[in-house]
């Protein structure tokens, strides 16, 4: 009796250390991954052991409302992620259905949940090829889980895991990987008995078809001038267990576009998340050209040199001031060429002079004999020189 009343008194011990509140608080990681879920993307994410990643899904579940449920990939064989065969009356006639597993059939009993695949790097090759259809098609044996499951799974670096495998690259480019990492100031405040709040975005229902054009412009108009990214296949075998381009990936990358603008996310979100889908480069090559999207339109600024406004960033005036360049080599006119001379004197009077040294000496060369050299090219000659030199030096 004694022994039974001691653990009593311990189970309501653990309770109690189980007894944690949440409060809302920035962490960018958290939002990424919340943003991921809401577009109904399957996440990886990715860290060492020990620092909560099983942890922040079971919280994530529990702010979401999701069921949860826990799959350990590394201790199931092929056969619970594709089904068992069930041989019936008359197989010959109609065929031998797979079964699924257990927590397939609760998943689709409930309707919704959060399925948890943990310790994805040390299931076997064989274990990997199965899972290809749960986490593209949703389909375990004969059932589809419903849209209302997200899937979200974890896995160590494969130097700290336990038998760690590489990800085998088709399951490897279905995932958005997100690189989870401890926050001292979380985990210090978390331990106190307080952790952030798992919210989903706040998508703006009046920016829906706005966002969805938005992204698929940025996109495409990316891919054409990049088309060497559509498909870019990592030559190293560990890069291909990460995030890389294919066309499966940069439709994954459109949809986390749309619902950050949709959500206005912060650039450090949508970093995270391009990143972890289409690979660091091409990530952040695509992320540069959407800042390129909402740049002034050359014509619009020959139109009126005067009075047309130039980005302060520098990276985006020296796009604005290539675009206008080469807006006149297309159309070569004397008023087209004075205009853009009047725009390279004002970036030069308002920024860096160093940024209108290449398109001055473009410019300069579209020059035909008819016309006259402007006098406001006497004011750039100097300064155009003086930064040339600088460069050189």
């Amino acid at each position: 009796m004694r022994t039974e009343n001691q653990l009593s008194v311990a189970a309501d011990l653990l309770a109690l250390l189980g007894d944690t509140a949440t409060e809302p608080r920035q962490d960018e990681q958290l939002d990424a991954l919340t943003l991921a879920v809401a577009a109904d993307l399957p996440v990886l994410l990715w860290g060492e052991p020990g620092i909560g990643k099983t942890a922040g899904l079971t919280q994530l579940a529990a702010d979401l409302d999701l069921p949860l449920t826990t799959v350990i990939a590394s201790v199931h064989e092929p056969s619970d992620f594709a089904g068992l065969p069930v041989v019936g009356d008359d197989p010959a006639v109609q065929g031998v259905p797979m079964a699924p597993p257990d927590w397939a059939v609760r998943l689709v009993r409930q309707g919704k949940g959060l399925l948890f695949l943990d310790e994805l790097s040390t299931a076997p090759p064989a274990v990997q090829a199965a899972l290809l259809r749960l986490v593209l098609e949703r389909r375990v044996g004969a059932l589809t889980l419903p849209r209302g499951v997200r899937i979200v799974a974890a896995a160590n670096p494969r130097a700290s895991a336990a038998d760690g495998w590489e990800l085998s690259p088709p399951l490897a480019n279905r995932f958005v990987h997100l690189q989870w990492t401890h926050d001292t100031d979380v985990v210090v405040r978390g331990l106190g008995g307080v952790w952030p709040a798992a919210i989903l975005p706040r998508l703006d229902p009046a920016r829906l078809a706005e966002s969805v054009a938005y992204a698929r412009r940025a996109v495409q108009a990316f891919l054409t001038v990049r088309p060497t990214l559509v498909h870019r296949l990592p030559t190293g075998e560990g890069q291909r267990g990460g995030a890389w381009p294919s066309p499966r990936s940069w439709e994954m990358a459109l949809r986390l576009v749309a619902f950050g603008t949709a959500a206005g996310s912060s650039r450090e979100v949508l970093s995270m998340l391009v990143r972890g889908t289409v690979g660091d480069g091409p990530g952040l090559e695509l992320l540069a050209s959407l800042d390129r999207l909402d740049l002034p339109d050359p014509e619009t600024m020959l139109a009126d040199p005067e009075h047309a406004t130039l980005p302060e960033r520098g990276d985006l005036r020296q796009a604005v001031l290539d675009g206008v360049v080469s807006a006149v080599r297309t159309r070569p006119t004397r008023e087209r060429w004075d205009a853009a001379w009047t725009l390279l004197a004002r970036a030069v009077e308002t920024g860096a002079p160093d940024l209108v040294v290449v398109p001055a000496t473009t410019l300069a060369a579209l020059r035909r004999e008819e016309w006259d050299v402007p006098a406001l090219i006497d004011r750039l000659a100097g300064t155009v020189a003086l930064s040339r030199r600088a460069v050189a030096a």
